[in-house]
């Protein structure tokens, strides 16, 4: 395989998967984590290294090391490995999707930036998504006919918050994520909601539909439901380990025990919420996202933007929101007409956002 992303937790689980079915791993990409990185390489033996910057190169113990996106689509083109494992992070990861998709290879996408900001230009035929919301998705569709489909939401670190004090959280306090620890942006992403509007475009685009809503379910227990036209719903419940949908995306077939069955007894009970637009403002423009999925580079845009001023602490949290409802006001009636012109747009949302 190809993997990129290699020292973050999708990384980290991914070679877990390869380790334990013996899978070989041609290339690894890397940010900043070099010490990790060369961990990885003592016991992957990959071919090919990709770092982020230039001046790591001479601390990666390995002698065919290449840098930043180019060297990534270099690599993505020299590698043999049909199967790309992609775990990058933001809009860095759509040119490598859209260089893997060219060359006919199997993609293994964690990387929903791509899918939100250019699903109308990404044939997803070879497609599988690493995400526990459309993994259950996929796990739960059969041959019979569908109504509609409904995804969850844990609620974020600031779901028990009182509204008057999300004025005032601190970047730390919005780390603090109440079910598990991910990465950075994505547990931003999850308090804000963002992370979950992203999720439904990449629905509509995975899956063809504006049939699609989510909701939170506070324990994060069950990932997934489908509403069939006969009336009836199906779950599907797992617990929060994403080696499942990994399993999954990269073996096509899982026939061992990859998690433990949730104990519903130790479960007890299961709480559902609405997601209300005074906590999550994002939210108030979720059907016209899904009815212009084209825009979704607008909000990443925006979002990537207003998240580093966060962790700069030149925007307060609920900044990251507003930052994002006006890049969208303002941009519209923007529609890119090619990939090109995606990479265009972007440019222009980041200076509307930087001012």
């Amino acid at each position: 395989m190809i993997l990129l992303g290699s020292t973050g937790s999708i990384g980290v689980n991914t070679l877990k998967v390869a380790k334990k079915h013996n899978i070989d791993v041609e290339v690894l990409v890397a940010g900043k984590s070099i010490e990790l990185l060369n961990k990885q390489i003592k016991e992957f033996h990959p071919k090919y290294v990709v770092v982020q910057d230039k001046d790591d190169v001479k601390d990666v113990c390995h002698d065919r090391v290449y840098h930043d996106g180019n060297g990534i689509l270099e690599v993505l083109n020299k590698a043999k490995s049909n199967l790309v494992v992609n775990s990058l992070v933001g809009f860095a990861g759509l040119k490598p999707t859209l260089e893997a998709v060219k060359l006919g290879k199997k993609l293994a996408l964690a990387n929903k930036e791509s899918l939100v900001v250019g699903g109308e230009f990404i044939d997803t035929t070879n497609i599988t998504p690493i995400d526990s919301e459309h993994f259950g998705l996929w796990y739960l569709m059969g041959d019979k006919k569908v109504s509609s489909m409904t995804i969850t939401a844990s609620g974020g670190s600031f779901r028990d918050t009182p509204l008057d004090k999300l004025k005032t959280v601190t970047v730390k306090e919005a780390l603090n994520h109440p079910n598990w620890s991910m990465g950075k942006k994505i547990t931003i992403d999850s308090a804000t909601m963002v992370n979950k509007l992203f999720e439904l475009l990449e629905a509509r685009w995975l899956f063809d539909t504006d049939k699609i809503d989510a909701l939170i379910e506070t324990k994060s227990i069950i990932h997934a439901l489908i509403n069939f036209v006969d009336g009836s719903t199906t779950a599907h419940i797992a617990g929060v380990d994403m080696k499942l949908p990994i399993s999954y995306a990269v073996l096509d077939r899982v026939d061992d025990e990859v998690l433990k069955p949730v104990d519903l007894l130790e479960v007890g009970s299961l709480e559902f919420r609405k997601i209300e637009e005074d906590r999550y403002p994002i939210w108030s423009i979720k059907e016209q996202i899904l009815k212009n999925p084209h825009l979704g580079v607008v909000i990443n845009a925006a979002n990537e933007v207003a998240i580093e001023k966060f962790f700069a602490k030149e925007l307060g949290f609920l900044g990251i929101s507003d930052t994002i409802l006006k890049a969208f006001k303002k941009f519209e009636d923007t529609k890119a007409n090619s990939t090109e012109e995606l990479f265009e747009i972007d440019k222009e949302v980041r200076k509307f956002c930087n001012f």
